[in-house]
């Protein structure tokens, strides 16, 4: 059976390393500078029906049937950047994610929110466009990097 959830976007908060009480309505899901997972005031089911206006709005006009995930940081002064050790859990937990809920991993289906914003021809959403953690750059590099960690992730849970 096909699940109602059928995609997964990609964010950074552009705060701090630790979530705050705005990141929390806006994402199912919060990655912390630790690698700890945190939740958002809205479950990813509450994506399900966005007409009601109680949901997590992470991805303008792409809510619907979108779990939304964040890495805490990337505040615009560079004091914190996202690190492998929280990249690496949001990976992980992004492959349990695509598990639980059945989803293909695809360009279509798991994506940065940059990678949505070019794709519909929205604008001003900085995104998660490097990762020089790893030495990869460019949004489109980015969110293939993305896809093929949570794909080896998918492969290697137990």
């Amino acid at each position: 059976m096909a699940s109602k959830l059928y995609r997964i976007c990609i964010h950074h908060t552009a705060g701090t390393n630790k979530p705050n009480a705005t990141d929390k309505e806006h994402y199912h899901f919060l990655i912390d500078g630790e690698g700890k997972v945190h939740t958002g005031k809205f479950k990813p089911e509450d994506n399900i029906n966005c007409k009601d206006g109680k949901y997590a709005q992470h991805c303008a006009l792409g809510n619907t049937g979108t779990i939304g995930v964040a890495f805490c940081g990337n505040r615009g002064d560079g004091k914190y950047p996202l690190n492998k050790v929280q990249l690496e859990a949001g990976f992980k937990f992004c492959a349990e994610l695509v598990k639980k809920y059945n989803i293909m991993i695809a360009p279509a289906t798991v994506y940065t929110h940059m990678e949505y914003d070019k794709l519909h021809a929205h604008h001003g959403k900085i995104d998660i466009d490097k990762l020089p953690q790893y030495a990869v750059y460019g949004y489109l590099q980015v969110g293939n990097f993305i896809r093929n960690k949570i794909l080896w992730y998918t492969r290697h849970l137990g």
